[in-house]
């Protein structure tokens, strides 16, 4: 018979002596503690007390009716006794063990596994990013690989194949950083089109982008590093015309069908003719404003032919071959896109910045 059992029967039907009655106690104080054990929060410490101090259903309860009231005189005394024991046992345990949970519940707060967990922060493409990666989309639509170089270059990559003569400024330190004398960290992106037709003969259409530096003071407008994207295109009779309809083609989709472009005259030394273009203003319709400065236009990129000085450095035939070339600012490109007024915006990593453009 279980002890829970034994507490609803008179106390001579379970105990003959005071050995068998200590025996019994120590088998209902057993129960509880193993009870005890299983009760952790404030819900099931109820239960608990209620299962054991319950006025009218509490195993104590039933002992002090069954046990303690019909108990021969002689073992009422130890009766009471054991009775108090366990009783004081069982109240000061179950306080101990509310005041251990209060103390977990305020150390440890309650999840609602029903809440949504929280958000975690991500990340966002540079503006930068996304302004080349939507450049080099609109060229590869027609027909242009997407080619790269090294950071550091040659003297005669960079500037001699390229047709600047010797005492040319953007030769001098004061424009070019220099890390010995004949090796410097690039200028342009151009560079890797003499790599290109050095070791593939024409038809070629490529654009190169990637990071150039300059020796310039960081303001708004200038920054010692910033990306560029250079092209150019080499076949039979390829002509001034077709430079100007692959640039116009090209800004009408990066900024929309509305622009309107214009060519000026302009040097270059590796290119001839050469020229500057720019664009109807993006932001007053060209009546005039601070972007452009009143005159309706904004100048974005340098274009012209390629010079026939700059193919005799990579054996291209300038009877039967002709080509032209481009460069360009993709950081320009993105200001203007995003109506990003300082340049250094964009290098800051401000993640308050960067997340409009995700």
């Amino acid at each position: 018979m279980s002890v829970t059992a034994k507490v609803n029967q008179p106390l001579a039907e379970v105990a003959a002596d005071a050995a068998a009655v200590e025996q019994l106690y120590a088998e209902l104080g057993a129960l509880f503690d193993s009870e005890l054990v299983g009760a952790r929060d404030g819900e099931e410490l109820k239960k608990l007390r209620d299962r054991w101090l319950g006025r009218k259903q509490g195993l104590l309860t039933f002992s002090n009716d069954h046990w303690l009231k019909s108990a021969p005189r002689p073992l009422k005394p130890a009766v009471g006794k054991l009775q108090n024991e366990l009783k004081t046992r069982v109240e000061q345990a179950l306080e101990e063990q509310a005041a251990r949970a209060a103390q977990s519940a305020r150390s440890e707060p309650r999840i609602d596994l029903t809440l949504p967990g929280p958000e975690r922060p991500l990340g966002a493409r540079h503006p930068v990013r996304i302004v080349q990666e939507e450049v080099e989309s609109i060229f590869r639509s027609l027909g242009y690989s997407v080619s790269s170089g090294p950071e550091i270059e040659s003297d005669y990559y960079n500037f001699e194949a390229l047709n600047f003569p010797s005492d040319h400024p953007a030769r001098d330190a004061m424009d070019t950083i220099f890390i010995t004398d004949r090796m410097l960290l690039r200028t342009h992106t151009s560079p890797n089109q003499i790599r290109i037709m050095e070791r593939t003969p024409p038809p070629l259409r490529y654009i190169v982008p990637g990071k150039v530096y300059r020796n310039d003071a960081p303001d708004a407008s200038h920054s010692p590093m910033f990306h560029q994207v250079e092209g150019f295109a080499v076949d039979e009779k390829i002509s001034f015309c077709d430079l100007k309809g692959t640039i116009d083609y090209f800004l009408k989709s990066l900024f929309g069908a509305a622009i309107r472009t214009r060519f000026r005259p302009s040097f270059f030394p590796f290119t001839e003719p050469s020229a500057e273009v720019d664009i109807s203003c993006l932001f007053c319709a060209q009546t005039g404003c601070r972007v452009c400065k009143g005159s309706g236009w904004i100048e974005l990129l340098g274009c012209g032919m390629v010079d026939p000085a700059v193919f005799s450095f990579v054996q291209v035939d300038t009877t039967q071959y002709s080509g032209f070339a481009f460069g360009m600012g993709v950081e320009r490109l993105a200001m203007l896109k995003y109506g990003v007024q300082d340049i250094q915006q964009f290098y800051h990593g401000d993640v308050r910045f960067l997340h409009q453009f995700r």
